[in-house]
């Protein structure tokens, strides 16, 4: 189900620092039918819908002279504040599939870290093409069937929705169980300069006891 999201039109001459001041965050919206577009958005509702949201919900713009169905492409954030500076909307084509990134949310505890072995996570997203109706906001990943080490998960492990191609390598490994081994300390060997000025140089005598070596 899309989120509905009210947008104001915007005049791209006019300073984004004062369409800040008044609570609203700049934005474009654009697509392969769309020319890009100045827009504003509320900055309360847009934050809560990126935090809830992010880059896989569907979000209908209203009031930018019709309905959109859009996906956030991309967000400029604040480096200090953490406060969105700017958006990108990406308008869908009605019927067409979509490619887009899902993020892997990791979920349970493996046997095999209980036993003290490493849990190697070597992705954190996948690609799919998928019809907009059927977006995923994440995929869960079930730890707990790792329960040896070499056990592993691939991307072609995940359970698609119906309409969903995987873009990534099935192949891919999600998830993987590495053995932990721990180091044995090594006894430190004698600094060989140390050794070196201990042992006489060849064809020279040693000192005798109590004679000091110059």
């Amino acid at each position: 189900m899309a989120i509905m999201l009210d947008v104001q039109p915007r005049d791209s001459k006019i300073d984004t620092d004062s369409v800040r001041a008044s609570g609203r965050v700049p934005a474009v919206f654009y697509g392969p039918k769309e020319e890009a577009t100045a827009i504003s958005v509320d900055a309360r509702k847009l934050e809560m819908i990126w935090r809830d949201a992010g880059e896989t919900t569907l979000i209908t713009l209203q009031g930018a002279g019709g309905d959109k169905d859009t996906l956030i492409h991309d967000v400029q954030v604040h480096p200090v504040t953490g406060k969105l500076l700017h958006a990108d909307f990406y308008v869908i084509e009605k019927g067409k599939k979509v490619e887009i990134n899902v993020p892997l949310e990791f979920v349970g505890v493996s046997p095999a870290e209980k036993a003290g072995h490493i849990i190697v996570k070597a992705m954190h997203e996948v690609e799919i093409e998928v019809s907009p109706a059927e977006l995923p906001h994440s995929f869960e990943i079930d730890l707990s069937k790792l329960v040896n080490v070499g056990d592993h998960i691939l991307a072609g492990d995940i359970a698609l929705p119906k309409s969903a191609e995987l873009k990534t390598s099935p192949e891919e490994i999600l998830v993987s169980v590495t053995e932990f081994v721990e180091e044995k300390a090594q006894e430190a060997a004698p600094a060989e300069g140390a050794a070196a000025e201990a042992a006489p140089a060849e064809g020279e005598a040693a000192p005798a006891e109590g004679e000091k070596k110059e």
